[in-house]
């Protein structure tokens, strides 16, 4: 829902939960006084530099492999128009509102700190068009992270002129100058360096990121109730959760997924029922080893957290506007740092699918699900039962393995060479977003298999949070009597773990 009291924005403070808030709440946003005041004299130093005539490169020169080429007083306006229009050569399938909210949100944020020489009337533009629900058509592709995210950045900026579509409120597709018109707002005329300043950074392939890694969190902590499910469901030991064992190797992941696990399992009396004569001596490594499967996940992702969450308040224009009156070109936009982020997050989602799908394995398996019906089902060879929900699992797990591969270590030198090393940060944003969605899909069918399994295990009852998950399965899925369509199981059981019913810590 909506919060009323809008989120102030200064360049300082933004938060991975404001990012969710704006993207997904549509929480009011406002441009902070203090960052209005820095702006104006980041844009006084632009001012004085045009007067001048001095040489600056983007302002008063052209860009990339042109930036040899110096720009008259009576272009400059055309340099910026002409920039943000011919960078907007995105191309593939368009990005979901809530992403674009939060690019919209970033690129806001980044101007409000001072450092791009641009107007207020920039970000509050943007803050405005947040505000009544209107975001551009932004594109997947097209993007190497370096000099940032610049075709889809380019996409944002054209239509704060006036130019391209937006999507309204209402559910509309509008030519941007109309929309705006629509919601009391008017387009912007650029001024030198203002082009430039809406292009260059890493906020769309941030805002994927900051997004991401929230789903990230929220899936390591419903693989715990899924295989705490599952463990209970084949009757395993939590011995192997034992604190002294994760203690031993000092592994922080680790230990708190031991610990989460320990919790999720305690008093069960399904686990009393066979402690004692139980011949088997341990169990497999998808049950006995997820905490030091799980542990690594949790690593990653608070890596990741700390680095994208710096990433929200970073400076990442070309070149920099500091109070001295001193104007500086570096490399602040180069997506390297998250790109990384990025890759590692996506290894590590897909060691949490692909041990969620070998625990899903032996709760169907009759060779291995010890003594659970063939497949989960009551009338085996008659009914397939879950046997196809395995084998989409495997198909998951097996695509999140090839989608692992990390963009960030690949190259393809770009304009004209000038930008001879670059990132690929958007690869690894829409990478990432595919294995989060593929993980999701993966722990649903392991929370459908395991409730199933401990249906079968009736009238033995397991601890109080595994039961609480069990019931919350059967909210969304009665269990499976006779063969039926799975499909729109899995897919409500995936909204379900989206709306953090099975988040337990």
């Amino acid at each position: 829902m909506t919060q009323s009291r809008p989120l102030e924005i200064d360049g300082n403070s933004l938060t991975l939960a404001d990012v969710h808030d704006v993207a997904f709440g549509r929480r009011p946003v406002a441009l902070a006084a203090a960052a209005r005041t820095r702006m104006l004299a980041s844009r006084a130093v632009v001012a004085d530099i045009v007067e001048r005539n001095a040489v600056v490169y983007g302002v008063t020169t052209g860009f990339g492999k042109l930036s040899n080429i110096s720009i008259p007083q009576d272009k400059l306006a055309a340099l910026q128009v002409n920039l943000v229009r011919s960078h907007a050569a995105g191309v593939g399938p368009e990005l979901p509102e809530h992403e674009v909210r939060a690019m919209m949100l970033l690129r806001a944020n980044v101007m409000a700190k001072g450092f791009s020489g641009a107007r207020p009337d920039l970000p509050e533009l943007v803050c405005a068009m947040l505000n009544a629900g209107l975001w551009p058509v932004v594109r997947e592709q097209g993007s190497v992270g370096a000099s940032g995210d610049l075709a889809p950045l380019a996409a944002l900026a054209v239509t704060l002129i006036g130019e391209a579509l937006l999507h309204t409120a209402d559910g509309r597709l509008l030519p941007s100058g109309d929309a705006l018109m629509a919601a009391g707002l008017h387009p912007v005329t650029l001024g030198p360096k203002e082009g430039i300043t809406l292009i260059n950074g890493t906020q769309t392939h941030t805002g994927i990121a900051a997004l991401a890694v929230a789903d990230a969190r929220l899936l390591w902590q419903t693989a715990h109730a899924a295989g705490a499910m599952s463990l209970e469901a084949l009757m395993g030991t939590p011995t192997a959760f034992d604190e002294r064992i994760h203690d031993a190797r000092g592994q922080i992941g680790q230990s708190e997924s031991a610990a989460l696990l320990r919790t999720i399992l305690a008093d069960s009396p399904l686990r009393e029922s066979h402690r004692n004569n139980d011949p088997r001596v341990q169990d497999a490594y998808a049950l006995r080893c997820m905490p030091q499967v799980h542990g690594p996940v949790l690593d990653a992702i608070q890596f990741a957290e700390g680095l994208i969450g710096r990433e929200l308040n970073a400076a990442t224009d070309n070149p920099l506007v500091f109070d001295n009156g001193e104007m500086l070109s570096g490399g602040n936009f180069h997506g390297q740092a998250v790109a990384m982020a990025l890759d590692v997050l996506a290894i590590a989602m897909t060691n949490l699918a692909t041990i969620a799908e070998r625990r899903i394995d032996r709760l169907v398996h009759p060779d291995l699900n010890e003594g659970l019906p063939p497949f989960l089902s009551a009338t085996a060879g008659v009914s397939s039962g879950f046997m196809m929900a395995q084998v989409s699992a495997a198909a998951l797990a097996s695509e999140c393995k090839v989608l692992s591969h990390p963009a960030s270590v690949d190259t393809i030198p770009t304009d004209g060479s000038k930008e001879d090393v670059v990132p690929m940060a958007m690869g690894a944003a829409w990478k990432l977003r595919r294995i989060i969605g593929n993980v999701r899909n993966v722990l649903a069918i392991e929370l459908m298999c395991a409730a199933q399994g401990l249906d079968c295990r009736r009238p033995l009852r397991s601890s109080v949070t595994v039961e609480r998950a069990h019931d919350a399965v059967r909210r969304v899925v009665s269990p499976l009597v006779e063969d039926r369509i799975l499909t729109p199981d899995i897919l409500a059981l995936a909204d379900a773990i989206q709306r953090r019913e099975f988040a337990v810590s």
